[in-house]
C-alpha cells in the first residue's frame, strides 16, 4: 500500500517539474549568458522561436577557451504549451574554428527552446553553462501557467501560428492528478 502511495506522489511530482523549472524565469523573456559568465558569447540566435521553423544558435568560443583546448557540447530541449518538455538532446554541432552552430525545428505549440553548453577542458573536467539550469529562447506564441498566453504571434485572443489551446497533454496531467487524489482517498 505504501509503495502505491509513493508511486502516486512520484507521478504528481514528475508532472509538476516542467512548471516549477519554468517558474524561475519571466514569461517571454529570453535567458542568455550574462557578461563574462561563460567562455563563449552568442554570435547569432533565432529569437523568438517559431512553431515548425528552424531555430538556430551560433556561439563563439572565447580566446582563452580556444587556446587551452576546451571543447563544447551543446544540448537542446523543447518544451510545449501543455507543460511537457522533450528529453534533452545532445546536438551534432557544426564547428568552424571557434564558432559552434546547431539548429532544431520546434513542433507546433511549443513554449520555448532550452539550451546549454558543456565546456570540456583538456584535463577531462567540465563545466555546464548555465550550471543546473538552461538558457531559454521563448516561442512567438507561448502559454505560461502563471501569466497565460503571450508572444509576438499572440493577438490577445489566439495564436496566429500553430494551435491555440493548451493541448492534449494538459488533459492527461489534470486526469492524472484527479486519479491520484481518488486513489489516496480510497485508503
Amino acid at each position: 500500500m505504501q509503495s502505491r502511495n509513493l508511486l502516486v506522489v512520484l507521478i504528481i511530482t514528475l508532472l509538476l517539474i516542467p512548471n516549477s523549472l519554468a517558474g524561475n524565469t519571466v514569461a517571454g523573456e529570453d535567458v542568455n549568458p550574462a557578461g563574462n559568465d561563460a567562455p563563449f558569447s552568442i554570435l547569432e540566435r533565432t529569437s523568438p522561436s517559431v512553431d515548425g521553423a528552424t531555430w538556430s544558435l551560433s556561439i563563439v568560443m572565447n580566446d582563452d577557451a580556444h587556446d587551452n583546448g576546451t571543447t563544447f557540447e551543446i544540448t537542446t530541449q523543447v518544451c510545449t504549451n501543455d507543460g511537457v518538455c522533450d528529453p534533452p538532446v545532445l546536438m551534432d554541432a557544426t564547428v568552424d574554428g571557434k564558432e559552434h552552430s546547431v539548429s532544431v525545428t520546434p513542433p507546433s505549440d511549443h513554449t520555448y527552446v532550452n539550451w546549454r553548453v558543456k565546456a570540456i577542458y583538456s584535463d577531462d573536467n567540465y563545466t555546464n553553462y548555465p550550471n543546473g539550469d538552461w538558457y531559454k529562447t521563448w516561442s512567438s506564441c507561448y502559454f505560461q501557467q502563471d501569466s497565460g498566453w503571450g508572444g509576438a504571434d499572440f493577438d490577445g485572443e489566439e495564436c496566429q501560428v500553430g494551435e491555440n489551446t493548451p493541448g492534449f497533454g494538459l488533459a492527461i496531467g489534470v486526469t492524472s492528478v484527479a486519479m491520484a487524489v481518488a486513489f489516496t482517498r480510497r485508503d
